[in-house]
């Protein structure tokens, strides 16, 4: 389907603008808390409810977990957020809401928009970069197939799950279909996150992968009820049955790697979970009843989908540990194992003023399980070889050209992509450091030169800040909403606690 959107429109995130960024982040910590005061997180922030766990002896089946965690998710919808973790939830919003407007005019995203108008349904809630409302687990589909119709949504690199384009347009549904205010919308995203990470920690997502199903899959899921979930208002007893139909509906297969257009990855990673949360949050809403126990019952969610399930998981550091702050924000519209290997070799070809005519071959080292899904991809956002070659002709990476197919037949670019060599490196395999890369580059006069990018920006450990979110989130809207319009959302979104009704925002991101 034909790109509507500016080809010239890039994520011109250079080393120049990345440098400039890491010399503000000693002071990022100062400014993130003058942009989001105390006082206007109405009144004084008070601690989330912590959960302690059991003791060591405890079986899971005593500990209760189902209902630990249903307190919990009753309790949070209340309680305000500490300043930094608000703050994230605002910068994880606007990126997921870049994602989402981008990608409507990505093959996913309007495919989505098409199917959903067909179905018709009360008009609750809206469809972004759309003319019309549907349901709300209908509009949760299509912006969440929006949100992950390419690689410009955020990723959490512990469990690999992508709990932004779940999360974010099932809590934007629901909040529309209920009237919910940003600080209450703001509250459920951040339990979305955590719901999705620690159920996936709960389970290992490299038991899940092993078994070849897919963690991205069942982690979307849970990452959409619990955000909708929070905003229907449920009480104990329903939050129990919502993540009862949740783990029911929860699925994905490794098999995604097999879908050469991004349409049903864009499914599987965040369409598929974002519909099914809010399903399971309106049904329970409406009077469904289910299971009370599914953490810990016979026959539970965990054993059912684990040979060697963590339950303690679920509800480690509860109130106090917020996975949404762990969660990673991409720079480059390209996958998460390229990101680290992008950032390098543009240090490099900045440091050392690298062309194609002085490069003789560049050498990429990621680890081999990043290696392995973005080698020679078809997909040209996946493609490492693809995107080091489009940086050294044109020095940036653009949007546009993470989708293009046309580009990657280019000639010259397939010229210079013959030189890039990817290395799977075991060395690189750290827990710590799961999406590092070293760019190896050998200069036609004899030289070689390198650089280890350990953490690529956008993580905890390199964050964006509110600044460089905001540049690199107008980049994706502005050739689908206009400039004004960008820029008022934008505005809107980093002051969200101060929304009274998100139906207010309706205007900013529909036709």
């Amino acid at each position: 389907m034909k790109d509507r959107r500016n080809p010239d429109a890039r994520l011109n995130f250079a080393p120049a603008a990345l440098t400039r960024r890491r010399l503000l982040q000693a002071s990022g910590g100062a400014i993130a808390a003058a942009a989001f005061p105390a006082a206007r997180l109405s009144g004084a922030v008070q601690p989330l409810t912590q959960v302690s766990p059991p003791p060591a002896s405890t079986t899971a089946a005593s500990a209760d977990l189902t209902g630990q965690l249903a307190r919990y998710m009753v309790q949070a919808r209340d309680q305000n957020l500490p300043p930094n973790i608000a703050l994230e939830a605002k910068h994880h919003i606007l990126d997921t809401l870049g994602a989402i407007v981008s990608g409507t005019h990505l093959k996913a995203g309007e495919m989505a928009i098409a199917y959903v108008r067909a179905q018709g349904g009360a008009p609750e809630a809206s469809v972004i970069g759309a003319d019309f409302k549907t349901s709300a687990v209908n509009a949760a589909l299509a912006n969440a197939m929006s949100a992950h119709g390419d690689e410009t949504d955020d990723v959490e690199v512990t469990t690999h799950a992508h709990p932004g384009s779940s999360s974010v347009p099932a809590a934007l549904a629901m909040a529309e279909r209920e009237g919910r205010s940003g600080a209450e919308l703001l509250r459920a995203v951040t339990l979305g996150y955590d719901v999705c990470c620690r159920f996936l920690m709960a389970v290992q997502p490299e038991i899940i992968r092993g078994a070849h199903r897919s963690a991205e899959g069942f982690g979307s899921t849970f990452a959409a009820a619990g955000a909708a979930a929070s905003l229907a208002r449920l009480n104990e007893t329903q939050m129990r049955h919502v993540l009862s139909y949740a783990a029911q509906q929860a699925s994905g297969l490794w098999s995604w790697t097999q879908d050469t257009e991004h349409v049903e990855k864009a499914f599987d990673f965040a369409g598929m979970g974002a519909r099914n949360g809010v399903q399971a949050a309106t049904m329970v809403q409406a009077g469904f009843t289910g299971v009370r126990d599914i953490l810990e019952c016979e026959h539970n969610v965990l054993e059912a989908l684990s040979s060697q399930p963590k339950p303690q998981e679920m509800i480690a550091g509860l109130g106090s540990r917020f996975w949404i702050a762990e969660t990673s924000i991409k720079t480059f519209s390209f996958g998460y194992p390229i990101q680290s290997a992008l950032d390098a070799f543009l240090t490099l070809r900045k440091q050392y003023s690298l062309r194609v005519d002085n490069v003789d071959r560049i050498i990429v080292r990621l680890p081999p399980d990043g290696a392995g899904i973005v080698d020679n991809s078809s997909m040209p956002d996946v493609n490492v070889q693809y995107a080091l070659a489009v940086a050294l002709v044109d020095g940036a990476v653009s949007f546009a050209d993470s989708h293009s197919y046309e580009r990657m037949k280019d000639p010259k670019i397939l010229a210079v992509k013959s030189r890039v060599q990817l290395v799977a490196d075991p060395k690189l395999a750290d827990p710590a450091a799961p999406r590092s890369a070293v760019v190896e580059v050998a200069l036609k006069d004899g030289r070689s030169v390198n650089h280890f990018t350990r953490f690529p920006p956008g993580t905890k450990e390199n964050p964006l800040d509110t600044e460089g979110l905001n540049a690199k989130v107008r980049d994706l809207m502005t050739p689908v909403l206009g400039a004004q319009r960008t820029a008022t959302l934008i505005q809107r979104v980093n002051a969200l606690e101060d929304v009274r009704d998100v139906r207010e925002l309706r205007p900013l991101f529909t036709l």
